[in-house]
């Protein structure tokens, strides 16, 4: 079974060490992770950036599952390109499981980032935006596109010291799709 490992891990200065380490807890469980990274790209190609999309969209359809990485990335919520590759994933009817290292709920990650106001029951940002408010880790369309094709969100009860590379959710996610797709595992 291949697994398609998204994240912003692959911004990391670390990240071809990282997929390594991801790929491994993998193969532990029986499953084969496919990291963004092991396609091989000129990134000075006049058409780079669909070099690279075609060939993260093939490993999707390689796949049988996604673990996502949705760790708040540059903001408070996931990264976009993951939260494209999470919904593609579950169209095509794949198994998606995501984890966040950051515990906290999305109206307090936003609140890192802007002020926020209490108008009637209504939150809004100081852009005079309203601050979607269901209690939930993230936007509801992620949380519930989990919850709906594959498991609920992962995350820790406390953040660890380091977001971007403590494995323990991702490795419960991994876990899960063992379970899931592996006869054996059952």
């Amino acid at each position: 079974m291949n697994i398609y490992l998204a994240g912003p891990d692959v911004f990391l200065p670390d990240a071809l060490e990282i997929g390594g380490r991801k790929a491994e807890l993998c193969a532990r469980y029986g499953m084969t992770g496919l990291f963004p990274l092991d396609n091989a790209v000129a990134l000075a190609a006049h058409d780079a950036s669909l070099q690279i999309f075609r060939g993260n969209e093939a490993m999707m359809h390689e796949a049988d599952a996604i673990i996502a990485n949705l760790t708040p990335f540059r903001g408070p919520s996931a990264d976009a390109g993951t939260v494209y590759e999470l919904g593609y994933m579950a169209g095509r009817a794949k198994l998606v499981l995501g984890y966040s290292n950051d515990p906290a709920n999305y109206v307090d990650r936003v609140r890192r980032f802007k002020t926020i106001t209490d108008r009637g029951g209504l939150l809004f940002g100081a852009d005079g935006l309203a601050v979607e408010d269901f209690g939930l880790a993230d936007n509801l369309m992620l949380i519930h596109c989990l919850e709906l094709h594959g498991a609920p969100l992962v995350t820790p009860r406390t953040a660890p010291a380091d977001l971007w590379h403590d494995l323990a959710a991702f490795e419960t996610c991994v876990r899960i799709a063992a379970q899931r797709l592996l006869p054996q595992a059952n």
